[in-house]
Order: structure tokens, then C-alpha cells, then sequence
């Protein structure tokens, strides 16, 4: 009987000490996250490019045009140029880290993001959700998905504007 209670006692040690916290929603990797948002809402684009790996692949909507972290201030001040203020809402963000099956840290982050169009102060408000490996402290990939929909339509709309009115102007 002493032998079985043993026995049972060191088997619920040993599943316990496997089955680990896989999903939270505080960690070091959650904050890192954080700083690389708060770091793109103030276009501190030095310090954002630290928080990856010098091999980062980053993929924001494609699977296709890979971004490497030296790329991101480039691409993030090409996509600025239409706006006169852009950022992440700061009431509207969620954050959950998960280790996966192959032990991989991953954190998600939901969030919305508002910009204020140059051209006509339109508010556009889109919805995002950024997926970032970890490895050491390092992001090494990183998955951005929003719907550009809204903004295609109303620059499209500001564009056949403005063809418009200069053809107007050269009928006159």
C-alpha cells in the first residue's frame, strides 16, 4: 500500500512538473511587444529595429515580400506620408503570449489602429492583429494582418477628386 501511495505521489509530481504555463498574458516577450508599439506610435524607428533579430523575417499581409528589421523604418515612413496622425488606440489593446507544441514563444497582440488622412483629416480606423516569435529575448518572426479596404477605397476617392477638378480647370 506505502509502495502504491509512493508511486502515485512521485507519478503527480512528474505530470505536474511537465505540463507548464503555456498561455499568459504577462511575460517579458508581452512587454517587448509594448515597446515595439509604443516605438511605432512615436516613430522611433532606432530603437524599434533593436528589439529584433538581425535574421527577423517579417511578413505584414503577405506570405510573399519579406521585410528584414532594416527595412521597417522605410516601409513604415512610405505608409506615413498620407497621414497626419497615426497610431495604436491605447484602450483597445490585447496581448496574450503562448509556447507551442514544439516549445516556440509566440505573442499575439490585437489592437486598433487609427489614422487621420492627410488630404481630407478622414479618420480611418482598421483592425490589427500581429503575431511574433521569440527566440532569446529576440523577435525572429513577426506576422502583421489588417484590411486595407477602407483606405484603398478613400484614397481612391481623394485621387478621382482631384482628376476631377484639374480636368475641370483645364476645360475652363
Amino acid at each position: 500500500m506505502k509502495t502504491q501511495l509512493f508511486l502515485g505521489v512521485l507519478l503527480l509530481g512528474i505530470v505536474s512538473c511537465q505540463n507548464s504555463n503555456r498561455y499568459t498574458q504577462e511575460s517579458p516577450e508581452i512587454e517587448i511587444v509594448k515597446e515595439v508599439l509604443t516605438n511605432y506610435d512615436y516613430q522611433d524607428w532606432e530603437k524599434m529595429v533593436t528589439h529584433y533579430a538581425d535574421t527577423a523575417k517579417i511578413y505584414h499581409n503577405t506570405r510573399v515580400n519579406v521585410l528584414v528589421p532594416e527595412d521597417l523604418p522605410e516601409y513604415f515612413q512610405k505608409n506615413d506620408v498620407s497621414f497626419s496622425t497615426r497610431a495604436f488606440e491605447d484602450e483597445n489593446r490585447e496581448y496574450e503570449m503562448i509556447v507551442d507544441d514544439n516549445g516556440n514563444k509566440w505573442v499575439n497582440f490585437w489592437g486598433l489602429w487609427k489614422g487621420n488622412l492627410v488630404a481630407n483629416n478622414k479618420e480611418i480606423v482598421i483592425p490589427v492583429h500581429i503575431t511574433t516569435q521569440f527566440v532569446d529575448g529576440k523577435i525572429v518572426k513577426e506576422y502583421g494582418y489588417w484590411n486595407r479596404g477602407e483606405l484603398v477605397l478613400e484614397i481612391q476617392s481623394i485621387v478621382n477628386k482631384s482628376i476631377e477638378e484639374d480636368s475641370l480647370d483645364i476645360e475652363e
